[in-house]
């Protein structure tokens, strides 16, 4: 699966939460489906963790400013929630 494709059709056709702490909010009120989290993220928990209860985390091989690059946007994303895919596949990465 291409990642950065699967990323932008997450982003136009589904429900995503952009930012550490929409990120945060999300997978505490368990909307949450999928965390993505940079390399560079400041949250330690969410580097070192592979879910949040039973939300799965995926870490980027990348920064944020990769990530964000990834995701057509202008600027860094340190973590990122997907609470609907849209027609993505991303629910179907490994994490």
């Amino acid at each position: 699966m291409d990642l950065a494709h699967a990323l932008k059709v997450a982003l136009e056709t589904g429900t995503v939460r952009i930012g550490l702490t929409e990120t945060r909010e999300a997978t505490q009120s368990k909307k949450a489906r999928l965390v993505i989290v940079s390399k560079t993220c400041p949250d330690p928990t969410l580097l070192k963790e592979r879910a949040i209860g039973k939300i799965p985390i995926f870490h980027y091989d990348g920064t944020a400013v990769d990530l964000g690059q990834a995701c057509g946007r202008p600027f860094p994303i340190s973590a990122m929630a997907i609470l609907d895919p849209g027609s993505s596949a991303i629910l179907t990465l490994e994490t």
